[in-house]
């Protein structure tokens, strides 16, 4: 109780300090999840930043979230644009020292832009409809094929990655047209109170808490990795303005070579722009990564708070429960009560209480189960066949715990079996075999086991009920010769002075009884019966005592009538 109550109090001071982020933030849903923030896919140009942009937003799941996520999309997007854009024109500044067969094929490709440059001249100048303009038409489609062909050839023994990328650049392209057509489709973030139902049970709330965390390490990495970006394209950054520094863009006497120098230094200036704009575009991007980590924070503090209150529920539900399992203890123990029978109630009572608090605690746990009320019905149908003995035993230990029901202690004769009741459990009665009632009474030594459901379909005596009386009898042998009469008043005067205490309490405890019940008056009085023998006569005497005394009683009777009749003869 200390332990828990320490608990309960901690629980208590971190739930109100962790109270101001309720009215701020809704709470987390089921959300999707990742185990890497790319793919691995190796490409020319790095389409690392819309990759993660991608995967995070598949994340996102408040209205908060979703709103930071649509703007890491746009400035992913046109980070990797600009990555295109660079790539291109860095390509293009790539100067290389063609040798061998590439010499050869750049030679081959100048000539067939010359032979193209002279169709489109040819076709220009052929009349329209005339055979000369289709056989100049379809001469250039073939030199311009051949052209494509000496293209691709050149670019790949000279290490050219410019059709490459365009090609990336293409699929790009055709996959953000198909991600702005499903884009739209997804579902707009949930309000607080409808995320709050979600999240009603401990374990969805711990699940919750777990995701959060992942989610938050995720934009944790996602914003190193827009800063480390940032970082190396300052460095690219300033090898291009060092590049820039040492051009001359009016050296050469060659009109050409200045005209190429100053396309070279234009081109040198662009790519210092695409990477300004990069740099200032991861910035950017860092930042709204840092913007949604510190929103998913708070809402880990949201769930943390709840958490704490269910688990402060919890413990709520564990201290009544020992409160009420101390108070049923406690109400057995009392002197004015029956202690056997309130021992046993207070096991029962126990047992429920405890049952009741682990059935409140897996549903503050799980939450109530989907269908509960087909579930139940399932579930006690199926349990009602399979455990029918042990429900009927069950019942039964609540009918022998009522007013006619047996205790520890008495004298009970249960389905033909006699004997003195040591234990009734919830299922289970045991006595302590005595044997048949007309008999002495003593015990076997067996222990005799019966199942409860006896107090529904079988049958039981109990013969320690109120009062605990019970009819017994002696019989008093009157030789031939002597005078049966006078040996029968006597005996009766004698019976009757020896149960005159045990006769009153006995009417008076019955003729309650029977006013209650509206019976009528029942008489304990003692009577001598006459039963002539071959060789004398009988006196068979009844009497009313106390069950748990009977023996006691017959042994004092015999000897009182031996010494009053003073017959040796008188066999008992």
């Amino acid at each position: 109780m200390a332990a828990l109550s320490g608990v309960l109090v901690i629980g208590a001071v971190l739930a109100w300090r962790t109270n101001d982020v309720m009215g701020s933030l809704p709470v987390l849903k089921q959300a999707g999840r990742t185990s890497a923030l790319t793919d691995g896919q190796k490409t020319l140009v790095d389409e690392t930043p819309w990759k993660t942009a991608e995967l995070l937003t598949a994340l996102a799941v408040t209205q908060e979230e979703q709103e930071y996520a649509r703007q890491a999309e746009r400035l992913a997007d046109h980070e990797v644009d600009q990555a295109f854009a660079t790539a291109l024109r860095e390509s293009n500044l790539e100067q290389r020292t063609l040798t061998g067969a590439a010499a050869t094929t750049q030679t081959t490709v100048k000539q067939l832009e010359g032979m193209v440059a002279s169709d489109q001249a040819a076709l220009s100048n052929a009349a329209k409809g005339s055979d000369a303009e289709q056989l100049a038409q379809a001469q250039l489609g073939l030199d311009e094929d051949q052209l494509s062909d000496a293209k691709g050839e050149l670019a790949r023994e000279s290490g050219d990655k410019s059709d490459e990328i365009q090609q990336e650049l293409t699929a790009r392209e055709a996959g953000m047209k198909t991600f702005d057509a499903t884009g739209s489709t997804r579902a707009p973030g949930e309000v607080t109170s409808i995320a709050m139902q979600k999240y009603r049970t401990l374990a969805g709330l711990i699940g919750a808490w777990r995701r959060q965390r992942e989610r938050y390490a995720m934009l944790l990495q996602a914003k190193d990795s827009a800063e480390h970006d940032a970082a190396a394209l300052s460095v690219k950054h300033q090898a291009a303005e060092a590049r820039l520094a040492q051009q001359d863009g009016g050296a050469g006497a060659v009109v050409a070579d200045r005209v190429a120098a100053l396309k070279r230094m234009s081109v040198e200036r662009q790519v210092m722009s695409l990477y300004n704009d990069r740099i200032e575009t991861e910035g950017h991007l860092a930042e709204v990564y840092g913007k949604w980590a510190t929103q998913v924070l708070l809402q880990h503090r949201i769930v943390a708070h709840l958490i704490l209150i269910q688990g402060i529920i919890i413990v709520i539900l564990i201290i009544v429960a020992i409160l009420l399992d101390a108070v049923v203890e406690r109400l057995a123990e009392h002197e004015s009560l029956d202690k056997r029978r309130m021992r046993t109630l207070s096991r029962i009572t126990r047992l429920i209480v405890q049952v009741a608090a682990v059935a409140a605690i897996l549903l503050v746990v799980l939450g109530p189960p989907d269908h509960v009320s087909t579930v139940f019905g399932l579930v006690t149908a199926g349990l009602t066949v399979a455990l029918q003995d042990f429900i009927l035993a069950f019942v039964g230990w609540f009918i022998l715990m009522g007013r006619a029901g047996i205790g520890v202690g008495d004298a009970v004769e249960i389905n033909g079996v006699a004997g003195e009741v040591v234990d009734i459990g919830l299922f289970r009665t045991t006595l302590l075999e005595t044997g048949n009632w007309t008999a002495k009474g003593h015990p076997t030594g067996r222990r005799v086991t019966f199942n409860n459901m006896y107090a529904i379909n079988g049958q039981y005596f109990n013969f320690s009920t109120t009062g605990q009386w019970m009819w017994d009898e002696i019989t008093v042998s009157v030789p031939t010769g002597e005078d049966a009469v006078a040996t029968m008043e006597r005996v009766q005067k004698i019976v009757e002075a020896a149960t005159a205490d045990d006769v009153k309490t006995a009417e008076a405890e019955w003729q309650k009884v029977s006013k209650q019940q509206g019976l009528s008056q029942f008489s304990a009085e003692p009577d001598v019966n006459l039963q002539p023998t071959g060789t004398g006569v009988n006196l068979v005497v009844r009497y009313v005592t106390r069950a748990t005394g009977r023996v006691e009683r017959k042994n004092v009777l015999y000897q009182s009538l031996l010494e009053s009749l003073h017959t040796p003869k008188a066999e008992v």
